[in-house]
């Protein structure tokens, strides 16, 4: 294939694999594949980038040595389009025709070998001459060498191709993204709504608690002299105190509103939204632990539930 053949062949390329894609999308899953194929002369060259989950932005590369020297530049063209998850990225040349494979001889090697079995011959009156066999079976004495053939315009094509596999893993993970997305929203909606039942319930749960105190406290002080219903009262106010959630509904309400924040913001959020999950289940811990109420304490139940669902999907979540 002639130079001219080779900068034909690349402007193809890009022209047959470049297509829109959404710069809009938001949140992006961590799942997803890509793979393209060509021909150069009578090789068949597949390229194929795998995406998992990963904490960090973790890429390993499977090269044939005709182009380990683009490694370097293969990863920053992943860098470009990919900041988490493990990044798998396969080339794999059949019939690879852009190397040139030559066997050599050390011939200097090889009139040692011969002149060092002449001597054991004599010292220890052996007869018989080396065998082809038996010098062929020496490794030293032969090798292959290679030759690329275009190995930087062949490198400047893979590159190419690799953008073109990346745009197709990144609409495949922001395709998946926005189901988490979804699914995600309608959780912390769900959430929302039953914050709001808890506190819709919660004064008539401070009635009650402050009601149950008052009645232990009598019973267990019937025998006593009578006790001052000020100081009573106000030994009540402080039980019930520690028993209010009210701090800790305002705080998970908070964190939800900056949830629903996070996720809307053009960048990765994954890990952003890993932490304020985190602080939501502090809080709904804290409710759980506080309440004397078996409907809030159900509540809290379900809330942990979603929230544990939510981290779940969060993981997958660039």
């Amino acid at each position: 294939m002639s130079m001219g053949s080779f900068a034909l062949f690349k402007f193809t390329v890009i022209i047959k694999y470049i297509y829109l894609w959404d710069v809009n999308e938001v949140v992006r899953s961590m799942t997803g594949y890509g793979i393209n194929t060509l021909d150069i002369e009578k090789s068949h060259v597949t390229i194929e980038v795998k995406s998992v989950n990963h904490r960090f932005l973790d890429i390993k590369t499977n090269l044939p040595s005709t182009l380990h020297f683009i490694e370097e530049n293969l990863k920053k063209v992943i860098k470009k389009y990919f900041h988490r998850g493990r990044i798998e990225v396969y080339v794999i040349i059949d019939n690879d025709h852009f190397i040139k494979k030559t066997l050599t001889t050390d011939w200097d090697l090889m009139d040692q070998y011969v002149e060092q079995q002449n001597l054991v011959k004599e010292r220890y009156e052996l007869e018989g001459v080396p065998t082809l066999d038996l010098l062929s079976s020496i490794p030293e004495l032969f090798s292959v060498q290679e030759d690329d053939k275009y190995p930087t315009q062949l490198g400047d094509i893979i590159l190419e191709k690799i953008e073109c596999v990346c745009r197709q893993v990144q609409k495949r993970r922001g395709e998946e993204g926005r189901n988490l997305e979804n699914d995600i929203k309608n959780r912390i909606n769900s959430i929302h709504n039953m914050l709001l039942l808890i506190e819709e319930r919660r004064p008539q749960v401070i009635n009650e608690y402050q009601a149950r105190i008052y009645e232990r406290i009598t019973e267990f002080t019937s025998h006593l002299i009578r006790l001052d219903d000020h100081q009573l009262h106000k030994e009540i106010a402080l039980l019930s105190e520690k028993g209010d959630i009210s701090e800790e509904l305002t705080r998970l309400k908070s964190h939800i509103a900056f949830f629903n924040e996070t996720i809307d913001l053009k960048k990765p959020v994954g890990r952003e939204l890993d932490f304020i999950v985190q602080e939501m289940n502090r809080e709904i811990n804290t409710i759980g632990s506080k309440s004397t109420d078996n409907e809030v304490s159900q509540w809290a139940i379900k809330i942990k539930s979603e929230l544990e669902k939510i981290k779940e999907q969060i993981q997958n979540v660039e």
